[in-house]
C-alpha cells in the first residue's frame, strides 16, 4: 500500500499501533512489540526487529517510519542542565531540558512550537506560535534525550517527565494524550503515573478531559492571586477565571488518594511578590490540596519585568508557609544557557507576528 508520506510509527500509543497492525492484518502483539524495540531497545531500523517476519519488516519499510527529529545542538549549563534543540521541519527547532539532581532527573518537553497564548512573563510567548508539535515531535525529545543520557530501564536517568517546555500543551491535546500514554506504558519508557506532570496556564475543559483520560500530575500557571492582575500576566484568565479554574482543580484531585495539584507562582519584582498577594494565595488555596512552587522570574531579551529581591522571594515563602501551604523556591538551573524557566524560546518562524511586538505592561501594582 502506497502512501503520500510514510507514518512515523513514533505518532501512535499502543492502542493507536494495535489498530495500525490489524489494519495490515497481524495480530495485537506486534504493537507492544515494536514499542519495546524503539523506546526500551532505542531501535529505529525496522531491520532490527528480529521478532518480526522479514516480510513484515519490508512492509514497514515500504509503508512506514520509525524517526526522530535531528539534534542541532546540545548545550551543558555550568551547573549540569542539558539543552537539546532539535529539527522539527525546514524552518522550526524546538527545545528541550534535561535537570539532573542528587536523587532525580527531570526532563522539560515541549508541546508546540512556540505558544498559542501570550504570557507576558515568558519567553515562549513572547516570541509567538507556529504549530502544535505531533506526537512523534513530543515523544521524541523523550527518546533523544535518553539516547544521549544513557537511559535505560536498569539505570534511570529520567526520573520524571514535565510538560512544561515550549507551549501550553492541554492546547495541543489531541497530540499530547498518545505521548502521555507512551511515557506511562510498560512497553513505551515506563514511567509511574505521578511522575509524569502537564503545565497548564488553565485551560479548564481540557483539564476536566485529561481527569478522564489520564492518571498524571497536574500543575497550574497561577501567577496571580486575583483576576484583576492574573488578566494582565495570563490572558486566558479572561475566558477561565481563577475560580472556575480552581474548581476544575479539585474535581481533578477529588477522590485521588494524597494527590496534590502544582501551583507554579512566578515572582515578578514589584507586579506580583508582595506580602499582601501572598496572603492572598494562602487564603485563596486553603481549601485545596496543593503545593507551591515560587519561581524567580528569569529575564529575556525585550521584558520589562525584574526578577524578585531575594528577601521578597523569602519573606513570600515564610508568609505561604504560615498559612500551611507546602512552599518552595525553585532554585534557577541553566540560566548560563537560557534554559531556565521561562526562557524557552527555541529558532522558528512566528506566524503570528508576535515576536515583532513584545509586549511591556507597565510595572505596578493591582491591588
Amino acid at each position: 500500500m502506497l502512501k503520500d508520506a510514510p507514518i512515523n510509527l513514533l505518532d501512535y500509543d499502543r492502542q493507536g499501533l494495535e489498530a495500525l497492525f490489524l489494519e495490515m492484518g497481524e495480530q495485537r502483539f506486534r504493537a507492544s512489540q515494536a514499542m519495546k524495540w524503539i523506546y526500551s531497545e532505542q531501535q529505529l531500523d525496522f531491520a532490527a526487529f528480529s521478532n518480526f517476519s522479514k516480510t513484515l519488516r519490508a512492509q514497514l519499510a515500504d509503508d512506514y517510519i520509525a524517526q526522530v527529529p535531528d539534534m542541532i545542538s546540545e548545550k551543558v549549563s555550568k551547573d549540569g542542565t542539558v539543552k537539546w534543540l532539535l529539527k522539527v521541519d525546514d524552518v522550526n527547532a524546538v527545545e528541550t531540558v534535561y535537570i539532573p539532581e542528587k536523587n532525580r532527573g527531570t526532563l522539560c518537553v515541549s508541546s508546540q512550537v512556540g505558544c498559542t497564548l501570550n504570557c507576558t512573563f515568558c519567553a515562549t510567548g513572547a516570541q509567538g506560535f507556529n504549530r502544535h508539535l505531533t506526537t512523534a515531535e513530543i515523544i521524541a525529545q523523550v527518546w533523544v534525550a535518553a539516547k544521549q543520557l544513557g537511559h535505560t530501564a536498569q539505570d534511570r536517568k529520567i526520573t520524571n517527565i514535565v510538560m512544561m517546555g515550549m507551549g501550553e500543551p492541554l492546547a495541543n491535546y489531541k497530540n499530547v494524550l498518545p505521548a502521555l500514554n507512551i511515557m506511562r506504558d510498560d512497553f513505551g519508557f515506563g514511567f509511574a503515573n505521578k511522575r509524569v506532570t502537564v503545565s497548564t496556564a488553565g485551560l479548564v475543559p481540557y483539564i476536566n478531559q485529561l481527569n478522564q483520560d489520564a492518571d498524571v500530575s497536574l500543575a497550574i500557571s497561577l501567577h496571580a492571586p486575583y483576576d484583576e492582575l492574573r488578566n494582565q500576566l495570563v490572558p486566558l484568565n479572561k475566558k477561565y477565571n481563577i475560580a472556575t479554574l480552581l474548581d476544575s482543580c479539585k474535581n481533578f484531585v477529588q477522590n485521588k488518594r494524597k494527590a496534590r495539584i502544582t501551583i507554579e507562582y512566578t515572582l515578578i519584582d514589584g507586579m506580583n511578590d508582595l506580602p499582601e498577594h501572598a496572603h492572598a494565595l494562602g487564603k485563596l488555596l486553603k481549601q485545596l490540596p496543593t503545593k507551591i512552587n515560587l519561581i524567580p522570574f528569569n529575564p529575556f531579551p525585550g521584558t520589562a519585568f525584574k526578577q524578585s529581591k531575594p528577601q521578597n522571594i523569602e519573606r513570600f515563602k515564610e508568609i505561604c508557609m504560615k498559612h500551611g501551604l507546602i512552599t518552595t523556591v525553585r532554585k534557577t538551573r541553566g540560566d548560563d544557557i537560557d534554559a531556565a524557566c521561562g526562557q524557552l524560546a527555541g529558532d522558528f518562524m512566528d506566524r503570528t507576528r508576535r515576536s515583532a511586538t513584545i509586549k511591556k505592561i507597565p510595572l505596578g501594582v493591582v491591588a
